[in-house]
């Protein structure tokens, strides 16, 4: 739900067009409450999610370090007031002069999936720490990340072999379970294939130390996820299930978890009409759609809250659209949404938990339109 800062914000400062507005005490209680879910292990934030400058200053002032996917956000990070032990460099595909530049800039911990990533970072970064990412199915997310990272298990161990052998500190292993996660038991299965390398490579006489469980958490969005108590009780038990007494250092990875509810975004209604004169679906047209920060509900994956001031009217399902010239740029037909018949163009819209994967995900000028404005409160 938009918090009262953040109705006042909008109320008083009326801005104009689309925008994302975020309330920093959301994100705040967030880092606590993932703390207390979770104490022994260290929070990694996915910058990816949302890299606002005051987010970043926030969190790192909390102490939390920060999940990297490029040498940019490498640099947002040391901006924000993180020393460079504080960050790893978490994307499996990178230029070898981009590692060489994060060496350059103090990092060392690095994010591998295969042998010739393997070999870039040795070069580029002699010495380093290396963490291999092993393939989950991703069962249970609403937004699942596919077999673009990670590897079999099988070859993760021969992955963090090479490693060794070319002079890199091979660290542990890492999953990632889908993101908006809402099964408890995913991170079981990923820990019990996690418990798998660990095990192959101590018969060869390497020591793994760490499991990067990644993120996955989820945001509230229509319907109700469990608590960050809820996951962190399932992932211990998961821990000790498979590690037993003998636990390995853990980092956790919450992005969307993080920030997500944390934002709301204005959007006004520009059209409403039908297709034929019989047609029973209305399309409603807003100021934002898929190229202005919506990329998410790509295949109706992830359904927003959406409110108006007409709440209390009767409402019907309709088709909800972008405003760009793209056949794309429409969220929801296939299960249309319900809103208020009494909707009418001019009308203002909150959408609610939109301050993850948004801002980011906003096109720089396509069809002319602005990329997403933010207001960080």
């Amino acid at each position: 739900m938009a918090t009262q800062r953040i109705l006042d914000f909008i109320n008083t400062r009326r801005p104009n067009g689309p925008c994302m507005v975020l309330d920093l005490e959301v994100v705040r209680e967030n880092f606590h409450n993932f703390e207390m879910a979770l104490p022994e292990s260290k929070i990694f934030y996915a910058v990816k999610a949302n890299p606002a400058p005051e987010i970043l200053r926030l969190l790192a002032s909390l102490g939390s370090n920060f999940d990297t996917a490029s040498v940019a956000e490498v640099e947002m990070a040391l901006d924000a007031g993180a020393s460079a032990d504080r960050i790893s460099f978490g994307n499996t595909i990178k230029k070898e002069r981009d590692i060489a530049r994060a060496f350059e800039l103090g990092i060392r911990l690095f994010a591998v999936d295969c042998v010739e990533e393997v070999e870039k970072v040795a070069r580029a970064a002699p010495g380093a720490r290396v963490f291999c990412r092993v393939l989950t199915d991703g069962a249970g997310a609403e937004w699942p990340l596919s077999r673009k990272f990670g590897c079999v298990p099988a070859m993760a161990v021969d992955v963090l072999r090479v490693a060794q052998q070319l002079g890199l500190d091979s660290y542990g292993v890492s999953f990632h379970v889908g993101s908006q996660q809402t099964d408890l038991a995913a991170w079981d299965r990923a820990l019990g294939d996690a418990k798998q390398v660990f095990d192959a490579l101590a018969k060869e006489g390497i020591t793994l130390k760490m499991v990067n469980m990644g993120g996955g958490f989820p945001t509230r969005y229509l319907k109700d996820v469990p608590t960050a108590q809820a996951y962190g009780q399932a992932i211990f038990q998961a821990l000790s299930k498979h590690f037993g007494n003998r636990l390995p250092e853990t980092i956790i990875e919450p992005g969307r978890g993080m920030v997500g509810n944390a934002g709301v975004i204005k959007a006004e209604v520009v059209l409403v009409s039908k297709k034929a004169a019989n047609d029973n679906v209305r399309w409603v047209y807003l100021d934002i759609g898929k190229f202005g920060g919506l990329a998410e509900t790509m295949d109706e994956a992830i359904r927003y809250q959406i409110t108006t001031l007409r709440d209390g009217d009767r409402s019907e399902p309709c088709v909800l659209a972008g405003p760009t010239c793209d056949s794309a740029d429409v969220m929801y037909e296939k299960n249309p949404y319900p809103l208020p018949v009494s909707l009418t163009i001019g009308d203002e819209v909150l959408i609610e938990g939109t301050g993850a994967y948004t801002t980011t995900y906003s096109a720089v000028a396509f069809n002319g339109f602005e990329p997403l404005r933010s207001y960080v409160i």
